[in-house]
């Protein structure tokens, strides 16, 4: 795919996400996908975004960073939200934080077949300690 190509293949899959259309996740994303090293294949990846969503119901994907090359994608997103309970272990209980998530997806035969995301948990805990400003993006 020529970068160009891929930059609108990730934006669409973004929005995708942001819409909740689960049904048209199949388009973006391999059968057999993997998250961080573990197989979840296409249903175990759209449990794992519907279980954030029900964690974090006004979870928005932003795109802050986004370079591409032929097979691979690498972007920051940037989330202001509100998680319920706890999120990442930290009690975050209602509190709206803001915090980054670097992530690398591999692309194959069109779509993505390998995802490397890192959250920014220590932004979210410098944000629980008392007098906390915002967090840069």
């Amino acid at each position: 795919m020529r970068d160009q190509d891929l930059a609108g293949f990730y934006r669409d899959y973004i929005d995708c996400l942001n819409r909740r259309d689960w049904p048209a996740l199949g388009g973006f994303v391999a059968d057999e996908v993997r998250h961080n090293g573990n197989e979840l294949g296409l249903a175990g990846y759209r449990a794992m975004l519907e279980q954030n969503v029900r964690d974090i119901p006004d979870l928005r994907f932003a795109i802050v960073l986004l370079v591409c090359d032929a097979e691979r994608i690498a972007s920051r997103l940037w989330f202001d939200c509100t998680p319920t309970g706890s999120f990442l272990g930290l009690a975050i209980d209602g509190h709206r934080v803001g915090f980054a998530e670097n992530v690398f997806y591999e692309i194959r035969n069109g779509k993505i077949a390998e995802v490397w995301s890192v959250l920014d948990k220590v932004a979210l805990e410098a944000q629980l300690e008392p007098n906390a400003g915002p967090t840069p993006r």
